[in-house]
């Protein structure tokens, strides 16, 4: 359905360095950056970077509680590699990882709000 998604924030370089750190375990590099915004995806991903952090206008708003990004994770140790970086480095545990029953038996996630707002989860869908 998307092609790529972009969020504002209002510190950049706090949220570049959140989002460096924690989607690095699931397998999301930082694809390029530019002043004002900085785009992640797979390692080697050469089209349009499917996720983008952008630095708002001054004056501007970020989206902050009401958005939720849930990033796909290959591994249990990926959600908990997710959670453990996103903490140190000035993420909110909403949520530590472990099987979300609620969801579906399968549902092995973490929830963390990055330090701009936007709440992030990391998600294994096991069979």
């Amino acid at each position: 359905m998307f092609d790529h998604l972009s969020i504002g924030v209002t510190n950049l370089d706090l949220s570049a360095e959140f989002d460096d750190a924690c989607l690095a375990p699931p397998g999301y590099v930082r694809l390029w950056r530019h002043p004002r915004a900085a785009g992640y995806g797979p390692e080697g991903y050469e089209a349009e970077a499917p996720f983008a952090k952008l630095e708002c206008a001054p004056g501007g708003k970020a989206p902050g509680g009401v958005s939720h990004i849930a990033f796909l994770a290959p591994s249990r140790d990926a959600v908990d590699g997710f959670h453990g970086a996103a903490l140190s480095k000035g993420g909110v545990d909403e949520g530590a990882p472990g099987i979300r029953e609620n969801y579906d038996p399968g549902y092995y996630a973490t929830f963390i709000r990055d330090p701009n707002g936007p709440r992030h989860e990391a998600v294994l869908h096991e069979s």
